[in-house]
């Protein structure tokens, strides 16, 4: 008998939900059924569109890395962007001749070198390009950073201290980990320095570039070594010194630190294989 009145309530009920006016709105959200079905579309398209949107590469760096103002030097950095699909993009902010300190705070180095043996900072305003990273670098993307060559410098504005550049450089990883990118540390690439007929390192930073990739879980390219094993691997010790002949001729301007555009292109290289060797995701866009 229970069953029975159950199952005449429910009949009874049927055709006072379907009678129910369509214009109520949907519990707990305030949207009309009318409005959820036409906002929809919408957010399918926004996501489609989040979606097809390519990954940007940003390259922090010096001269080494730096888009070429003329025939040499060229960093390894422009000829980064052809070995990736269409799916990527490199945006080279790297600039010649700068620090990591400097590449940061363009403009408020000064040239005083302050009780602590650091440059004093008049501001710690972010400079042009530092700022377009902060601006444009979304979740997903990569920001590579390489410094440590005029950080060296024993005069300001471009000296910085062991302490300072892996304070800089962990601040930089933190700041790609805190809006959903993906930092990459790089030790400095390294110029072409023999001993004999063997290629030696020769840049400092390494401890402190390892240091702030463990601070943060950053992966670490240690492109010195890299670089290095390919100059023996290749031969270009011993060398008569003369940077414009032969295959020494063809990786370096005459000055044996910067890149012709056939050492860029053996540099860039020996980064993406590092990609792949390393397993880091952005290796699955590499041609």
């Amino acid at each position: 008998m229970r069953s029975f009145r159950l199952l005449i309530a429910t009949a009874l009920a049927v055709p006072l939900l379907l009678a129910a006016p369509v214009s109520a709105e949907l519990p707990g959200c305030g949207i009309r059924p009318a409005a959820a079905a036409a906002a929809a579309p919408i957010a399918a398209d926004a996501l489609t569109a989040a979606d097809a949107a390519p990954t940007t590469v940003w390259l922090a760096g010096d001269s080494t890395v730096a888009n070429p103002s003329a025939t040499c030097p060229v960093g390894w950095g422009a000829q980064f962007d052809p070995l990736f699909t269409s799916d990527v993009v490199v945006n080279n902010l790297a600039l010649g001749g700068r620090s990591i300190q400097t590449w940061l705070y363009e403009g408020n180095v000064t040239s005083t070198i302050g009780a602590d043996g650091e440059c004093v900072l008049s501001s710690t305003t972010a400079s042009a390009r530092w700022q377009r990273v902060l601006d444009g670098m979304k979740a997903g993307d990569y920001l590579f950073i390489q410094f440590g060559i005029n950080d060296g410098s024993t005069t300001c504005p471009r000296h910085v201290g062991a302490a300072r550049y892996q304070q800089l450089m962990t601040m930089m990883a933190r700041t790609a980990l805190a809006r959903g990118a993906h930092p990459v540390l790089l030790t400095a690439v390294a110029a072409i320095t023999c001993s004999g007929s063997t290629a030696v390192r020769n840049r400092g930073f390494v401890t402190q570039t390892q240091a702030a990739a463990t601070a943060t879980g950053a992966p670490l390219i240690d492109l010195q070594t890299l670089s290095v094993n390919h100059y023996n691997a290749v031969r270009l010790c011993p060398n008569n010194g003369d940077y414009t002949a032969g295959l020494v001729g063809q990786y370096f301007c005459n000055d044996h630190t910067h890149f012709e555009t056939y050492g860029a292109q053996r540099i860039a290289g020996l980064v993406a294989g590092a990609l792949r060797t390393q397993n880091i995701p952005l290796a699955t866009y590499l041609l």
